[in-house]
């Protein structure tokens, strides 16, 4: 029966975080108002359009008393939205929950349901580390913000207990019509403990080769690997890794994680990325070293042409292996998942059950957030509360990963500020000051103004040098000046250029820098976090410490060249001043210099991100107010709640860049992908996520331009209307500058005709 075996699966799902029958009882209730006539005659051919789920969502709240009651709380929405999503408790939307709670009626249910189903609501409650009540003498601001971090973890819980559901519901739908039809979908991964002892010989392979190395740089990390590896006994929970760019985080953490699996049973290791642009790097090395048949890579451009690569990789590349790599995306089965920032906190916040079916996989998780310092500042707050949760009562242990850490230990902040972790004490790194000094390769210097002139005329000095700017414009202005002076080597990398152009440009650097020749790059802060390359010489446009720190990691990185040869130069551009924010921070540095003799020390960095956080206030690390849209407080039941799930869904975006997006297919692929937009049975979702690889994000006003001039058209607009902005003027984009929408009103069409 649907209702006892999906109510199986999600119980199952729910132990991982010891909330088994809480997640088991909104399964076993999602369709009980199939238990009414209407349902029945649909069945039979009806037309009327049922509303099953609503019946549920009201009668756990019937069936539930005492402290269970607020657990039926939030029962009911993940019931109430386990088709069209989470839903907000209130608003003007006829989906939101309270407004169909009070529609329900009891005279539409055959009361045999209760019999056949036998629901029991009582110990639901899981025995979490829940907000303590806040102490007699609390100001109203700690008492507050008390009742907000309880709110949190309610609707927090909410969310998961939706995602057992979901994943419950659609694998036992999946399986009753495999069962019809005859076949059998390849879902299982290994589990990580099952398979973490090879993991673990292929991972001391890997790093015996790493010790027989005999250069100053891979000593350090040594030593800095048998350090952190010998720290994973230690209780789970929230970690830092602090170490200097090239000081081998990557592998030190991967050696904590397994390790710390090892010791302490965790089901899966999840390794975040800030930006796709990196994550391909990441994932090869996992997989170089773990083997792909343990390794998922998951982002927004996997399911294009590179899944067909990441599926070649699998040791049995049938149709089953490819099913088992798209369903594993759906719910992160495997023992490691690579994958985004994006990925893995729009889907803590999500309310779309696709979204949100992954996340009961994510408990029991060792999570190491990559480049930790480009969590957005403006969504900080409600990111640190989803983190602390996780670590509290979804038994996960999480590593901020960076060689400029963000400063969030608690014992920095105010009481009641929204920003603050428990961290003292929980450093990874050996002595991060003592390590910053032995792990220095760059000298700093601050130039004043540099025109565009004077930089290229730097640059002619120096055969491999590289140029980080703050805008796409910038960068081509000056890629064009450095082209116009004759400079040999000139490279220009930015957004202007899609993703698959990007990484063949990154490949190319690396070529020309492992060949000395001349390289001279022109880039935006992408080449920044993450991106292994290695310049003699670095010019950094004014900005905040954390970015001159992350532009310094691509000078000298290894370690070869003397240190007060090794530059970084900070320069103001006087013709290209920075946006206000850059701005700020850029001044906000300049309080450090005052301070701190080492600028790239951890104490600079640490003062630096303290000074950040006072500048913008907690307003300013919610600034969608995303926390005080989860409230608790009495009702006519109790404790009510008012969670606006929806809302939340919708304002937390990580990439909110306001631009418009324009597809360039400017390879077979690319129109492959375009001509399928015709195909009416391929979903727009599964096109936009091929698609994306090739598209190029313009300002809004330069996107219409580029369609008024006719460069630019909707494809497929009868059936997809206005989703998929297609270039159809080859001229406008080119490989080494990406998409000049700047000349949108150039060449109109009529001026083409001979």
């Amino acid at each position: 029966m649907h209702f006892t075996e999906t109510a199986a699966r999600a119980a199952a799902h729910g132990a991982a975080f010891g909330a088994g029958k809480a997640a088991g009882l909104a399964a076993l209730l999602h369709d009980v108002g199939k238990y009414s006539p209407d349902f029945a005659a649909r069945l039979e051919g009806g037309k009327t359009r049922v509303d099953h789920s609503t019946a549920g969502a009201a009668l756990v709240l019937e069936l539930a008393t005492g402290n269970d009651r607020l657990i039926a709380e939030i029962i009911s929405y993940a019931i109430a939205g386990h088709h069209a999503g989470l839903p907000d408790k209130r608003g003007e939307s006829l989906a939101a929950l309270s407004d169909r709670l009070t529609g329900f009626s009891h005279a539409r249910l055959d009361p045999v349901w209760r019999e056949e189903l036998a629901p029991d609501a009582s110990g639901l409650l899981p025995a979490f580390s829940w907000e303590p009540p806040p102490a007699r003498e609390a100001t109203h601001r700690e008492v507050e913000a008390s009742r907000a971090r309880l709110a949190f973890q309610f609707a927090f819980l909410g969310r998961m207990l939706f995602s057992c559901l979901v994943d419950a519901d659609f694998k036992d739908t999946e399986a009753f019509y495999g069962r019809v039809e005859g076949r059998q979908l390849e879902r299982e991964w290994p589990a990580l403990q099952t398979v973490l002892p090879g993991l673990l010989a292929a991972y001391e392979r890997r790093m015996g080769d790493l010790r027989n190395s005999n250069s100053e740089v891979n000593s350090v990390r040594s030593a800095v690997l048998d350090h952190v590896r010998s720290r994973a006994g230690e209780a789970p929970g929230l970690f830092t890794l602090t170490v200097p760019t090239g000081g081998g985080k990557t592998l030190a953490s991967l050696g904590f994680a397994l390790d710390h699996a090892r010791i302490h049973g965790h089901r899966r290791i999840i390794y975040a990325i800030p930006f796709t642009s990196i994550i391909d790097q990441t994932a090869e090395i996992f997989r170089d070293i773990l083997g792909a048949a343990v390794v998922l890579e998951h982002h927004s451009a996997i399911d294009s042409g590179r899944l067909r690569r990441e599926e070649a990789r699998m040791a049995d590349s049938d149709a089953a292996s490819r099913d088992k790599l798209k369903l594993a995306m759906e719910d992160w089965a495997a023992p490691v998942v690579v994958t985004t920032n994006v990925q893995l906190f729009e889907s803590l916040f999500a309310a779309r059950p696709s979204r949100c079916r992954k996340l009961h996989n994510v408990a029991g998780s060792i999570i190491i957030l990559d480049e930790a310092q480009t969590l957005p500042r403006p969504l900080l707050a409600p990111a640190v509360a989803a983190l602390r949760e996780l670590a509290a009562n979804y038994r996960c242990s999480i590593v901020l990963c960076t060689a400029t850490q963000p400063a969030l230990d608690a014992d920095r902040f105010p009481a009641g500020h929204p920003v603050g972790l428990p961290l003292a004490g929980r450093e990874l790194a050996p002595e991060p000051q003592d390590l910053a000094r032995k792990l220095r390769r760059v000298t700093l210097r601050f130039a004043g103004e540099m025109d565009d002139a004077a930089l290229v005329a730097a640059l002619m000095d120096q055969s491999q040098g590289l140029v980080v700017v703050n805008s796409r414009k910038h960068a081509l202005a000056l890629y064009r000046s450095a082209q116009a002076a004759g400079l040999d080597g000139a490279v220009h990398l930015s957004t202007r250029q899609h993703a698959v152009d990007r990484r063949a440009i990154l490949a190319e650097i690396r070529r020309m820098l492992m060949e000395g020749r001349p390289c001279r790059v022109i880039a935006t802060s992408l080449v920044e976090a993450g991106v292994d390359l290695d310049f003699p010489k670095v010019w950094r446009a004014e900005a905040g410490l954390d970015q001159v720190a992350q532009a310094a990691g691509r000078c000298n990185r290894e370690g070869r060249r003397p240190l007060e040869e090794s530059i970084v130069t900070i320069f103001t551009a006087p013709d290209h001043p920075p946006p206000s924010e850059i701005k700020s921070l850029s001044g906000d540095l300049g309080r450090m210099a005052d301070k701190h003799e080492d600028l790239l020390s951890p104490q600079a960095m640490e003062d630096f991100f303290g000074e950040v956080y006072w500048r913008v206030g907690p307003e300013g690390l919610d600034k969608e107010k995303i926390l005080s849209r989860f409230r608790m407080g009495p009702g006519r039941g109790g404790i009510e709640t008012d969670f606006a799930y929806r809302t939340v869904a919708e304002k937390f975006r990580m990439i909110e860049s306001g631009m418009k997006p324009v597809i360039v297919a400017n390879t077979p692929e690319a129109w492959s992908i375009v001509d399928r937009l015709g195909v009416e049975t391929i979903p727009s979702g599964t096109l936009a996520r091929q698609v994306q690889p090739y598209v190029v994000q313009v300002p809004p006003q330069a996107r219409i331009a580029l369609m008024a001039a006719g460069h630019v058209a909707f494809h497929a607009e009868k059936l997809r209307a206005d989703q998929f902005a297609v270039l159809v003027a080859d001229s406008l984009y080119r490989p080494d500058v990406g998409l000049l929408w700047d000349d949108a009103d150039y060449l109109r069409p009529e001026q083409w005709m001979v």
